[in-house]
């Protein structure tokens, strides 16, 4: 491949085998293919239109214009801090590996256990987002009405689509997502300048107007809540969708000179998401009408409006606004903006499967540790993980806890899921920092003074992001994430502490010498 020499294959799998893993994966990921698969899921077309309601129907405007910098900046600081720890540990199911390495077998497992509930349920909540988008967008047309039957089938047909491609390789996938990053960037541009050509006016002011449309004012999307809680709350729209970024490190062992091109994938994936996202949200809440008529010929506030609209927002002032056939073709990017989006989800799911696989931290680890020799892809853990997010949405639709599905739940506590999946190898990663077990840097070196000041960010936003995901109507993700906490400790204790090795440190990686050159041969790896 052009820039990658046979002495940069060397070295990678170097760093490979002084892991104690072999080179099964295919390595053919170019450092845009490794920044696209961590955009591709974040992909501002999914949770920043899927989840703007949170925003307009909370604070408003300023929920946009001020709080989408800040709720970026909560995420980027994980992903700085994750960036400076994958530099020095580019393997596959980076923070599993990260959260044993530089800690102990307990916080691997934990940290594998709460980054796996979370890409399985997350990947589940993409899909659901694009089948509810899809209904938005075409299902009038199709005569579609929602229920459970017709959203179980969708998602059967488009996870097991992105099952299919992943299975296929990974030079397929990368060529998918490599074009998902290149139409997120040209559809967002687009979905801006026309909602700026919509526009009636060009209030900027709007964008730092603070208002309260809690309660009945903004759909019941959020309780009554004073102005402050209602802002804090608006940061989960930047924050949710702005994840995902740890795709990055988890295709580590696919992607060439990944010590250097997974940190700056990490990164730049957060930055350029924040920007576009920016403009493109900016931009859609200036299309906003100025005022709105009813049907009694009152007119109303704009902003107002839309924030009586609650989850239907974007469709209402896209109806709205703009013509109807620019708005179709827009509606077909985004819906295939976010298929992809899934796509590459399915490729974070099934490479940390994978990675705990193959140190035998799940049941049926041999199988789901195997890698095709034809296809270079753990395929077992490709198909297991794509059905058990499906599974995930049609059960937890059929059982509700009072009024609210169990699927609404645990999708509230996903965000609680990922994030704390990547403070805990941060933090141990502040507590290591020059001790034996983490005294050699990759290429990829913020310096002590600096990665130390993100790892305590890290943990001042982890604790604002778990007060704001566990407000309500959020309230059973409390319950959920400590019941989660209490059946994890009785595993641990009752049965993994005995039985779980973790990942191969010391005399343990030289032992594996012969096993690794076994791998290496069966995939063909040369």
């Amino acid at each position: 491949m052009s820039g990658y020499s046979d002495s940069d294959k060397k070295e990678d799998m170097q760093v490979l085998h002084s892991m104690g893993y072999a080179q099964e994966l295919e390595r053919r990921m170019s450092r845009f293919s490794n920044f696209a698969v961590s955009f591709s899921i974040i992909c501002i077309l999914s949770g920043g239109i899927n989840s703007l309601a949170q925003a307009t129907a909370g604070a408003g405007g300023a929920a946009i214009g001020i709080g989408w910098p800040i709720g970026c900046f909560v995420s980027l600081v994980f992903a700085i801090a994750m960036a400076q720890i994958s530099s020095a540990y580019p393997t596959a199911g980076g923070l599993y590996h990260w959260g044993s390495i530089l800690g102990n077998r307990f916080t691997g497992w934990l940290t594998a256990w709460f980054n796996l509930l979370g890409l399985v349920t997350v990947l589940g909540a993409i899909n659901v987002g694009t089948y509810y988008f899809f209904m938005g967008a075409f299902g009038s047309h199709l005569g579609l009405v929602d229920s459970t039957v017709v959203r179980v089938i969708f998602l059967v047909i488009i996870t097991g689509l992105q099952a299919l491609v992943n299975h296929m390789g990974i030079g397929l996938t990368a060529k998918l997502t490599d074009f998902s990053g290149y139409l997120i960037f040209a559809t967002s541009i687009i979905l801006a300048l026309v909602c700026l050509a919509s526009a009636d006016a060009f209030n900027i002011g709007r964008l730092f107007t603070f208002s309260n449309f809690s309660g009945e004012a903004g759909g019941n999307v959020w309780p009554a809540y004073s102005g402050t809680w209602v802002f804090l709350l608006g940061l989960l729209l930047p924050i949710y969708t702005i994840t995902g970024y740890d795709a990055s490190a988890h295709t580590s062992e696919e992607t060439l000179k990944a010590a250097e091109s997974v940190p700056r994938a990490m990164v730049s994936s957060v930055l350029w998401s924040a920007l576009f996202g920016y403009i493109m949200l900016c931009s859609f809440v200036l299309m906003i009408p100025t005022t709105v008529t009813g049907a009694d010929g009152v007119a109303t506030d704009g902003m107002a409006a839309a924030a009586a609209q609650g989850w239907n927002v974007f469709f209402w002032a896209m109806d709205t606004q703009v013509n109807s056939t620019l708005k179709i073709v827009l509606y077909i990017a985004i819906f295939i903006s976010q298929w992809l989006c899934g796509l590459a989800t399915v490729t974070s799911v099934s490479r940390m499967i994978f990675a705990f696989s193959r140190d035998g931290g799940l049941p049926a680890s041999r199988a789901l540790s195997k890698v095709s020799p034809s296809y270079r892809t753990p395929v077992a853990a490709i198909w297991t993980g794509s059905i058990l997010s499906v599974l995930f949405v049609w059960g937890s639709s059929l059982v509700t806890i009072g009024d609210t599905p169990v699927y609404t739940i645990v999708v509230s506590c996903t965000v609680i899921f990922l994030f704390f999946s990547f403070a805990i190898p941060i933090t141990l990663g502040l507590l290591a920092w020059g001790t034996s077990r983490w005294n050699k840097m990759g290429p990829w070196n913020l310096g002590e003074g600096v990665f130390k000041l993100f790892a305590v960010l890290t943990i001042l936003a982890m604790i604002l992001i778990f007060v704001l995901g566990i407000m309500p109507p959020n309230r059973p993700a409390l319950y959920v994430t400590v019941g989660f906490l209490v059946l994890t400790a009785i595993v641990w204790f009752g049965f993994e502490q005995r039985r779980f090795k973790g990942p191969p440190i010391g005399d343990e990686v030289a032992k594996r010498k012969a096993a690794i050159a076994a791998a290496e041969r069966a995939v063909g790896e040369v």
